[in-house]
């Protein structure tokens, strides 16, 4: 009988949180997104959040939490309690580059749960229509005739489009030099003023300067050609494959949020992803859904971490620790 005693009152504590689980979702979950309305990561959110609510059958309202290129929405969804109510649909930025560019309050893996990857949505190369190269070889080939005299533009400093940009300089073994602008739009403003010569940016916000001749794909940084784009060769048909620049949404929750709940989310985000609207809406914005286990979703995370520090590092980019 005293054997029982601690079997017992642990399944006693046990309870609250199975029976909490059991009831989920119960009331209004809250969907955060740490940057402002509009952007990919806002679009992607609300399309699947909306499919999600009425799988759940439950109210998921969009918070928009902007500020430190998403750290500030993701430490809010990493303080918040472990019950489901409080997920987050959160970029590479934040889960797998910031750690390594900055000090966050947060530690990715032990203070977030990952619930799945929701969507890729491919970085692409492009340059100014003055330049004179019209694929990866002849870029590279006039990047090394004139070192350090061509710029690439990025959306900031430790933005992906900036390390995609280092990747390329040590991918390529060129010298070319990195002009940080305050956003996407006044490096593309820059880039068709012929002010800067080249930038990796997520594939829909250069979509509508291609199709109109005003800026010239090199390549895209993802393992297949994409159907929105499908006469730009991949950077592995450039000749570099390792040059992968894929820019990336997952759904995480609070970490110690129980199994259960994340197998319903999960769940319930999979077969979102899988909805005909969904896909349709997703695809026009470039967006290549994905929607895999919490466990693969970690392991990916992982590996984008290791992967970006180890670029960090080589480049030399200065970091703020």
């Amino acid at each position: 009988m005293k054997a029982l005693k601690p079997l017992l009152i642990a399944v006693a504590l046990l309870c609250p949180a199975a029976a909490m689980a059991q009831d989920y979702p119960n009331k209004t979950i809250r969907l955060i997104v740490p940057f402002l309305p509009g952007g990919p990561n806002d679009i992607i959110a609300r399309v699947v959040g909306k499919r999600m609510s009425e799988i759940l059958k439950q109210t998921i309202i969009i918070d928009n939490r902007a500020g430190q290129g998403g750290v500030l929405g993701t430490d809010i969804v990493a303080k918040s309690a472990p019950d489901g109510y409080t997920i987050g649909i959160v970029s590479a930025g934040a889960l797998a580059i910031s750690p390594s560019m900055e000090k966050v309050a947060y530690d990715t893996l032990k203070d977030l749960q990952p619930i799945t990857l929701v969507a890729k949505v491919p970085e692409m190369l492009v340059v100014a229509t003055s330049v004179p190269a019209h694929n990866m070889k002849e870029l590279v080939a006039l990047a090394k005739s004139q070192p350090g005299k061509l710029n690439f533009a990025s959306s900031g400093p430790g933005s992906l489009p900036h390390l995609a940009g280092e990747l390329f300089k040590l991918t390529a073994k060129i010298d070319i030099t990195h002009v940080p602008y305050r956003g996407a739009a006044p490096a593309i403003n820059d880039l068709l003023g012929q002010q800067v010569q080249m930038v990796f940016l997520d594939l829909p916000i250069l979509l509508p300067q291609i199709k109109a001749g005003k800026l010239r794909p090199i390549a895209v940084g993802a393992p297949q050609r994409v159907p929105s784009a499908p006469d730009v060769p991949t950077t592995a048909e450039a000749g570099m494959p390792s040059l992968q620049t894929e820019n990336w949404y997952g759904m995480v929750a609070a970490a110690k949020t129980p199994p259960q709940i994340v197998a319903t989310l999960n769940k319930a985000a999979v077969e979102a992803m899988k909805d005909p609207e969904v896909v349709s809406k997703l695809s026009s914005q470039g967006a290549i859904l994905v929607g895999d286990t919490p466990e693969q979703f970690k392991a990916y995370i992982a590996s984008e971490t290791k992967k970006w520090a180890a670029v960090i590092k080589d480049a030399g980019v200065p970091v703020q620790k």
